[in-house]
């Protein structure tokens, strides 16, 4: 029988959690068996939450699988939703007597047992892009450790490690194997929209891919490459002198100085205030 407990903590995203860590060295296609406990710890969850119907797609490692085809070592289950569901989720472990705690209500919860856990994540941790209706709509169906369910689409799986950007822990590597194992088949003006204004991160992004793959450039259309590198060209040739302070976003312990000490913009802490939060109350909005 699971124990039941609820613990809540306002963790800054200064934090490091247990979602920086990784196990793994290398790449590989060869699956990763899991333990025992803990795939069947997996299945009980995305058991409960389709019996329920929840809306959720299943993201992290077991998606990066279905989409590449690379095996990776977990230690969790990620399970993105939007805020609202993951109060209805939390409450539906709770009745199953799961650990569960609000690890940081900007975006992450947690649901524990015997050593092994389950994410429930409802956007990125620094506010700026959230799990909307949208993506669990996009998603495909999956068998993930033998239950039938849906992973994130591609497209929400890059966008989801766009700013995966700290010292300790870097996805840019997961975007280009995205983009290399998706020929075609990206549907890149679903990928602009979910960066929006941040569109300089995925260009980035796709600099690197184009880095570490030349050869394969041609896998983001060539009028993508257009419009990113023109809007940069002006971007650069005409600086805007309002424009603000944006390290924060990508790393707040690595660009803490420039906040704190040097009086530049937090807008990190502007946008964690604005997304809806997870709650102990289902029904809350959803982010």
């Amino acid at each position: 029988m699971h124990r039941t407990k609820l613990r809540t903590s306002g963790v800054s995203m200064g934090k490091r959690t247990d979602k920086t860590t990784s196990t793994t060295l290398f790449t590989t296609s060869i699956p990763v068996a899991l333990p025992k406990k803990q795939e069947a710890l997996f299945r009980e969850v995305l058991t409960v939450f389709e019996k329920i119907h929840l809306p959720f797609a299943v993201g992290g490692a077991f998606a990066l699988r279905e989409h590449t085809g690379i095996g990776r070592s977990t230690k969790d289950l990620d399970i993105f939703l939007c805020s609202q569901d993951a109060s209805d989720a939390l409450a539906h472990l709770q009745e199953q007597g799961f650990e569960s705690e609000i690890t940081d209500s900007v975006w992450l919860a947690k649901a524990r047992h015997d050593g092994h856990f389950v994410d429930l994540i409802t956007g990125m941790s620094n506010g700026v892009i959230g799990v909307e209706p949208s993506w669990i709509g996009r998603a495909s169906y999956a068998r993930i450790v033998g239950i039938n369910t849906r992973v994130l689409a591609a497209e929400e799986l890059l966008a989801s490690k766009l700013f995966v950007t700290r010292r300790d822990r870097f996805d840019g590597a997961d975007i280009a194997h995205i983009i290399y194992a998706s020929p075609g088949k990206l549907q890149w003006d679903r990928v602009l929209q979910l960066a929006g204004e941040h569109w300089e991160l995925l260009l980035w992004a796709l600099l690197l891919f184009h880095y570490v793959c030349p050869a394969s450039s041609d896998c983001v259309p060539h009028s993508l490459w257009q419009d990113l590198l023109a809007r940069f060209g002006k971007e650069v040739s005409r600086p805007n002198p309002d424009a603000r302070f944006r390290g924060s976003l990508i790393d707040d312990a690595t660009f803490a100085i420039d906040v704190q000490e040097w009086g530049l913009d937090d807008v990190l802490a502007e946008c964690r205030a604005r997304r809806a939060k997870i709650s102990l109350v289902p029904g809350s909005p959803c982010g």
